[in-house]
């Protein structure tokens, strides 16, 4: 890996920690160890963010009983920043590996969005500069806020098939804790939504995340156009680069991202180990 790749890996690594919070976070020899009731992998793993000083069988062992004791299984984020020792150390304590997933970035230079047809800004009470919404053909309506609403949270569990009661209650605070601007986006049929998105704004980046289409509305253009609008908007915002992560094997998307113009730049997964 070229130095420059590992400094913009390090990058995308940094601002993708920083758009999706944790429920619980503690800082332990530059590793962090994450809690959110086993919500995604990514919220609910070990990440290193900076050089270690304690033995890392000792820091393994700290961060098991850690996650024993809150019930749910052990689980290392492993990118290619980390020493590929590390991970076949914990292959060898019985880690498998799990949601082996891909990241993508776009260059704005390279964008070929889903052209829209119309849109309408209301700028009552609205600062952010966003159109309240974006028309397609096919009567394809993107709708757009500025702010995370509870609405918007409870929608996206049912397309997501968020269930558990303790999750329900504890990710809405997770998303309303991102600490950068946010382009909010769904597409809703007869009041329900039926397509959601969400952009992150981060040092000239955008992340794109919470792409869900329900399964009733597939192929029919939804999630290009919520991609769409929100990297149109985010480019209005001054970003220059979009970034994404998806899971290894969702060939669809991954069609979908690379035709808006998204290339691979590197591929990340977890080790788990689960709880006896």
């Amino acid at each position: 890996m070229k130095m420059n790749d590992t400094a913009y890996i390090k990058l995308i690594e940094e601002i993708s920690l920083n758009a999706w919070p944790s429920h619980k976070i503690e800082l332990y020899d530059g590793w962090l160890i994450r809690f959110s009731h086993n919500y995604t992998h990514r919220t609910n793993s070990v990440t290193q963010v900076g050089s270690s000083l304690i033995p890392i069988e000792e820091k393994i062992a700290y961060c098991e009983k850690i996650y024993e004791n809150y019930h749910t299984p052990s689980i290392f984020k492993i990118s290619p920043l980390i020493d590929p020792g590390f991970d076949k150390l914990l292959a060898e304590r019985g880690y498998e590996i799990q949601h082996t997933t891909e990241t993508m970035t776009m260059d704005f230079s390279d964008f070929c969005p889903l052209e829209p047809i119309g849109a309408e800004y209301e700028y009552y009470g609205r600062n952010s500069g966003l159109p309240s919404f974006v028309a397609y053909q096919d009567d394809v309506i993107v709708q757009l806020r500025d702010r995370i609403t509870d609405d918007w949270i409870h929608s996206l569990f049912r397309l997501n098939g968020t269930t558990h009661p303790t999750l329900r209650r504890i990710v809405p605070s997770m998303f309303k804790a991102i600490p950068k601007e946010t382009i909010v986006a769904s597409i809703e049929i007869d009041g329900r939504m039926v397509a959601s998105g969400l952009g992150i704004m981060d040092r000239g980046h955008v992340g794109l995340y919470a792409i869900y289409v329900d399964a009733s509305c597939r192929h029919k253009n939804f999630g290009r156009a919520i991609c769409s609008t929100i990297l149109t908007e985010a480019k209005k915002k001054n970003a220059t680069k979009a970034y994404l992560q998806v899971v290894e094997g969702n060939t669809y998307a991954k069609h979908l991202y690379q035709t808006l113009g998204f290339q691979d730049l590197y591929t990340y997964w977890f080790r788990v180990k689960e709880l006896h």
